[in-house]
């Protein structure tokens, strides 16, 4: 049974889509943008950003700005030892924040690697109560730009969705980003089954569901069958891991398969009972991770 709330809003959206489809498109894609709190909202969470808490006040808070906003991002830097260190772009998923990779961050550290941590609008240290794929792909620019690219990106759920889009140039005004290597981690393969899913959720009319999907045209000059992550990454010719958990319960393991059969460069992992969440603080899977970023250098040395 929905809500009381998606029940007002339903008949909310129903009323206003009488007078004027588009409206209700606008007011629905203004809904869909509107990001969770960045509280923690239960006892796991707290003792999440607890721990953290001692490495995140060891990096370097930068802020960042872009056309429409500024976001927040720490540096960590790699291991004195390490000079000729990979610069890797790390960046979380809806309604998370950096502080809950802490586990990967330290792991990537730990293994040789400098780390620019992101908060996207709306989380974490960032301002703001909105996001959307164009102001993401705008906010990987700021730090492009900022840090001198990155070897690395890797990216979990939205996260990694959004470094697929920024390296597909699909923001008309921002030129593309791709890295030497990528990892997408329970990273969705493809947008538009998120507009659908939100407009058959709120029960939006045919002529109200295209408004709200027109609202991606409206920023990005693209149409949203073009946010085809899956599809970038078969035109691209760097490796990409995929990893993903067929019990994830939020995004489908259908789309870390499209994904891996995008191209033969992109290489699918699977880590199986870690579904959405513990996926990304998993030790075996930051091993993975860091094997498939120091993979060249390995072989170099052999």
């Amino acid at each position: 049974m929905a809500s009381f709330a998606i029940e007002v809003t339903r008949l909310a959206l129903k009323c206003v889509s009488a007078i004027s489809p588009e409206a209700a498109g606008r007011l629905a894609f203004r809904l869909f943008s509107v990001t969770p709190s960045r509280n923690p909202s239960n006892a796991k969470e707290k003792a999440a950003m607890a721990a953290a808490a001692p490495l995140m006040a060891r990096a370097q808070p930068v802020t960042l700005s872009f056309a429409g906003g500024w976001v927040m991002a720490r540096h960590f830097a790699a291991p004195a030892d390490r000079r000729e260190a990979k610069r890797i772009l790390l960046v979380h998923g809806w309604g998370s924040r950096s502080d809950y990779l802490a586990p990967m961050i330290e792991g990537l550290t730990a293994g040789g690697a400098e780390v620019v941590a992101l908060d996207w609008p709306g989380h974490g240290a960032s301002p703001g109560r909105t996001l959307t794929m164009p102001e993401a792909v705008r906010a990987i620019d700021a730090a492009w730009r900022h840090f001198g690219g990155f070897d690395v990106s890797v990216g979990h759920s939205f996260g990694g969705a959004s470094l697929a889009c920024a390296a597909g140039g699909l923001v008309c005004d921002v030129p593309s980003h791709i890295a030497k290597r990528m990892v997408l981690i329970g990273a969705p393969s493809e947008m538009s089954w998120l507009f659908k899913g939100f407009g058959k959720l709120l029960r939006l009319s045919p002529k109200a569901q295209t408004a709200l999907e027109g609202m991606v045209v409206r920023l990005s000059g693209r149409r949203i069958e073009e946010f085809d992550a899956a599809r970038i990454l078969g035109m691209l010719t760097i490796s990409v891991l995929v990893i993903h958990a067929e019990d994830d319960k939020e995004v489908s393991a259908e789309h870390a398969r499209r994904y891996a059969a995008a191209g033969p460069n992109v290489e699918l992992h699977w880590a199986n009972g870690l579904g959405h969440r513990r996926i990304v603080s998993a030790a075996p899977v930051i091993e993975r991770i860091n094997s498939f970023i120091h993979a060249e250098d390995r072989k170099a040395a052999a």
